[in-house]
């Protein structure tokens, strides 16, 4: 069970700190809900605390784990659906999951799917949705600001469309020793 002061996700709205736990009475019925803060817009968020493992809350991933997730943000695009009521569903039951690196899978490919050929009105809002997510959970686990994480996504994302060999290292590196001084 979590507590006052942890760090979570709760999938399809990304992660943030329990700051309070408080009972509210909702359609008759009382019930006990933590207060989550989110890291970017100082947005709060009240989760159901009974049903919290059926919707998939989890603690924040390690440093390690996230330093899998930049890797993803860095690769090639996957090979998605043409069509893009496919391509959408596809992307959403990743996104649905929970799983911070099927979000990065989906941040990534929509990100260089755009930069391609551009992206629909609900593949924008669904790659805008995921990266908030993605920034939250970031922003969490490395102690950035939201600025910051929001050019070391951008960044990671280009690092393959836009780089020499050589620039690639030397952007690694710097990436690197950021993510180090943190």
């Amino acid at each position: 069970m979590f507590e006052i002061g942890d760090r979570i996700v709760y999938p399809m709205h990304g992660a943030g700190t329990i700051e309070n736990i408080e009972l509210k009475e909702i359609l008759g019925e009382e019930r006990k809900y933590f207060i989550m803060k989110m890291p970017i817009g100082e947005m709060k968020v009240m989760i159901p605390i009974d049903n919290m493992e059926e919707v998939g809350v989890r603690e924040i991933v390690s440093k390690k784990e996230m330093e899998e997730v930049i890797t993803i943000l860095e690769g090639d695009k996957s090979k998605m659906p043409q069509n893009w009521n496919r391509r959408f569903r596809l992307n959403m039951d990743k996104i649905k999951s929970g799983d911070i690196h099927e979000i990065a899978a989906v941040v990534r490919n929509l990100m260089l799917l755009d930069n391609e050929k551009g992206l629909s009105t609900g593949e924008r809002k669904m790659l805008n949705d995921a990266k908030q997510m993605l920034i939250s959970e970031i922003v969490l686990v490395y102690e950035l600001t939201v600025e910051e994480v929001e050019k070391l996504v951008a960044e990671s994302v280009e690092f393959n469309t836009e780089l020499d060999e050589e620039d690639l290292e030397d952007e690694s590196k710097e990436k690197e020793e950021v993510l180090k001084e943190k």
